[in-house]
């Protein structure tokens, strides 16, 4: 059984991140790919939002990046993801693939945070083509078109209120007659004249022009009709899955199911055990905020196998 001194589960930007700070530090990290290697990058095209990129740079490109930058300072990458973990003591075990074992002294966990998708025709051959799950990303490239945004809570109204920064309208679609959304995010969405709504329909399929989103078919709810709401861009904002399903309940959780952190720190409840990235993140969730976790949890991990304390105090503010 192969037992290494740092392991790493995901390779988002929080996974790379750590994975590029824990080999510069000669570590020798062996990171687990994940379902989806790369994470939500991959199925961005262009990023805009990164900083050192002028005239931005495509998801993927970012994402391999950062990867040859991880392997050029000995981060070794392993195909894959973790199927399951035994964290009782040290050095802990993970299962990659369900069959192989691996063994390690410190595991940091950024297996990130899935967006939930409606799962109708058309949706996912369409991400990136005018299907997106996140505003703050793709929101400026449809500007001065027309936009719908799927959902019903706090987060499809904020988004849909961030939205019409760009839009030409924004319309909310609905399931039910009824927002679940607080009053105060239901009234400053319903407040802005940009907004529209259409309620009590079902989703039924993504349409599409034959290269991008053409519009969402809706079935009314009360007469079986359908319809299809004309737009360019659809924004699914139904919420996030945090994928955590493999540590059952080793680690102290949301309850929601992201991974609770100790402070500032890196630290979760098992002492040895670091998470950065979506999976420990449900607010933020954009690409730099995950790397400068990865990068947190990678020098936590470096004092941890040091022999120093990681907790809420680990990190203070340096002498002037």
């Amino acid at each position: 059984m192969e037992r290494n001194r740092v392991m790493i589960l995901g390779t988002g930007p929080a996974g790379l991140t750590a994975a590029i700070y824990a080999a510069r530090a000669n570590l020798e990290p062996v990171v687990v790919e994940g379902n989806e290697p790369g994470g939500q990058l991959t199925l961005t095209t262009e990023v805009e939002n990164f900083p050192g990129f002028r005239d931005g740079i495509m998801g993927p490109e970012l994402m391999e990046n950062m990867r040859q930058q991880a392997e050029r300072f000995g981060a070794k990458f392993i195909h894959g993801w973790a199927t399951a973990a035994d964290l009782g003591q040290r050095p802990f075990r993970v299962t990659v693939n369900d069959e192989d074992v691996y063994e390690t002294d410190a595991l940091i966990i950024s297996t990130g945070a899935s967006a939930k998708m409606l799962g109708i025709p058309g949706e996912s051959d369409l991400v990136g083509r005018g299907v997106s799950t996140c505003a703050t990303c793709d929101g400026f490239f449809f500007r001065g078109k027309p936009i719908l945004v799927v959902g019903g809570g706090d987060s499809a109204m904020e988004e849909a209120t961030f939205l019409t920064k760009f839009a030409s309208e924004v319309t909310i679609v609905h399931r039910r007659s009824e927002l679940r959304a607080s009053k105060v995010m239901q009234d400053r969405a319903r407040n802005n004249p940009k907004i529209k709504w259409v309620m009590n329909v079902t989703p039924v399929s993504v349409q599409s022009d034959g290269s991008k989103v053409s519009g969402l078919e809706v079935k009314d709810n009360e007469t079986g009709e359908t319809r299809v709401l004309p737009a360019e861009g659809i924004f699914i904002a139904i919420g996030h899955r945090p994928n955590t399903d493999f540590l059952k309940g080793q680690l102290e959780l949301d309850s929601v199911g992201y991974i609770k952190t100790r402070g500032v720190s890196s630290a979760t409840s098992v002492e040895g055990v670091f998470a950065c990235g979506d999976v420990m993140d449900p607010h933020y969730r954009q690409a730099i905020t995950a790397a400068g976790s990865g990068c947190k949890a990678a020098m936590d991990v470096e004092k941890f196998l040091e022999g120093a304390s990681v907790h809420d105090e680990s990190v203070s503010a340096p002498a002037l």
